[in-house]
């Protein structure tokens, strides 16, 4: 039986993050890694789709270069099985980046199915390993929803989208989220004719409600259609006039009946976390009303010894949260102060135009009561952004509560990724509108923009 200080079920973003940060730290440590190292995010998640939605990307502007005075010669057409073949290339530079560094940490990994027998020890295949800290690192999975049809017509899930060699007429999305959405950009940027049906009345839930109906009205105007508040009831598999199968998914919204005829189905309800099939019932830690694991500030379980991070907490579904939970839960095990905060935690949907968030909503403030006022202010009072995005505007929104501290950040603009951090150090930092003009902005930049707000 081999002994560890740490061991690490699940190598995504957590665990990876857990275990290079042990084992440069001198502890010893085992990663757990049922599938490849990365986890979704990395290989059929955060990276894959951005590798796709830049491709689509620089053909939108390709097609678009007479706005910049660039003359482009003949018709721009997108080579679909060369943009999932560079892709998969930059899956796997990645992968072998992540595996050099975590053999660089000296961390021994593991490839198969992690049972946990108790607190202190962990078999895979044949070997039991022992531990004095456990990591569960288990990340989520694709949820499919009871619908009526699901046994019997064929769909994508995100990671058959992301190996489509072909592309289709038409295609009809499930789940008006940020996965929904990024695919929504991607294919329509392609030539696809896009349905998306959505169950709420508005897309990207729990993002900013009117940043999200503004984007939501730009993809409009390129084609995109959207179905709000309506509720899929059955999926069923139709022929075309020429002989070609293809799904037909039929809804209920404040109209009546309808339905959306398609070559392809995509299914981006959402995710859940991943709690079965690796023993985790043998700890019998305890959970939160909503059934979630309960955790405290540095990432401890009821069982001590035993901590929980990314998605497998239920409490924020992304990977960079998932890092910073990770990064905490080490500290502790190294007796270092660090307690997770999730008070700025960025949201970002990498459609085109980029959609970031940060901190609280309008919707978030009002349901709990908070004064604030918001601040809104044209993208095209950066001027970096004017010379990058001819004939085209974006929003930028703060919220900033009655002493002026800096509560909420919303942008719509590309560029938006990458600013956003800006807002979340300012909120997670508790400064007020004053405290964060202060500070001295490059000239011309798009992040700008939030000194001009302020």
């Amino acid at each position: 039986m081999e002994k560890y200080q740490v061991a690490i079920i699940g190598g995504g973003p957590a665990g990876y993050t857990a275990a290079e940060a042990a084992g440069k730290a001198g502890l010893s440590v085992v990663l757990f890694e049922k599938n490849s190292v990365g986890g979704v995010c990395l290989n059929e998640g955060c990276i894959p789709t951005k590798t796709l939605l830049y491709s689509a990307k620089t053909l939108d502007n390709a097609r678009h270069a007479s706005k910049y005075a660039v003359k482009v010669e003949g018709s721009v057409t997108p080579d679909l099985p060369k943009i999932i073949a560079r892709k998969q290339k930059v899956v796997r530079k990645l992968v072998l980046g992540v595996k050099a560094k975590l053999t660089a940490a000296g961390v021994k990994l593991v490839t198969g199915t992690a049972t946990i027998e108790d607190k202190n020890r962990v078999r895979c295949g044949e070997e039991v390993y022992e531990c004095d800290n456990l990591l569960i690192c288990t990340g989520s999975e694709t949820f499919i929803p009871p619908i009526a049809g699901t046994d019997i017509v064929p769909y994508w899930t995100h990671r058959d989208a992301l190996e489509c060699k072909e592309l289709p007429a038409r295609l009809a999305i499930i789940g008006g989220g940020v996965i929904g959405m990024e695919f929504a950009s991607f294919f329509n940027s392609l030539g696809t004719q896009v349905t998306v049906v959505e169950m709420m009345d508005e897309l990207l839930g729990g993002m900013d409600r009117e940043i999200s109906a503004l984007l939501r009205a730009e993809y409009a105007k390129r084609g995109v259609t959207f179905k709000l508040s309506a509720k899929v009831t059955a999926l069923r598999n139709v022929t075309a006039e020429d002989g070609t199968p293809q799904v037909q998914v039929a809804y209920e919204d404040a109209e009546g009946m309808g339905e959306v005829t398609a070559d392809k189905l995509l299914m981006s309800v959402g995710r859940r976390p991943v709690t079965k099939g690796f023993g985790l019932e043998t700890l019998n830690l305890q959970t939160t009303e909503r059934g979630r694991i309960e955790v405290d500030e540095h990432m401890r379980t009821s069982v001590p010894g035993v901590y929980v991070c990314g998605d497998l907490t239920g409490y924020s579904l992304l990977a960079h949260t998932a890092v910073r939970e990770a990064e905490v839960a080490v500290n502790n095990i190294l007796g270092r102060a660090d307690a997770m905060s999730y008070r700025a935690i960025p949201g970002v949907v990498y459609t085109n135009p980029e959609v970031a968030g940060v901190g609280e909503t309008e919707e978030s403030l009002k349901q709990k009561g908070i004064a604030y006022r918001a601040v809104k202010l044209p993208m095209a009072y950066s001027g970096r952004f004017v010379a990058e995005n001819e004939g085209v505007n974006g929003l930028c929104k703060l919220l900033l509560a009655e002493d002026d501290t800096v509560l909420g950040a919303h942008v719509l603009g590309n560029s938006a990724s990458e600013i956003i951090t800006l807002a979340a150090m300012a909120i997670d930092l508790k400064l007020k509108a004053e405290e964060w003009k202060r500070i001295v902005f490059p000239h011309p930049t798009v992040g700008e923009i939030f000194r001009e707000a302020l």
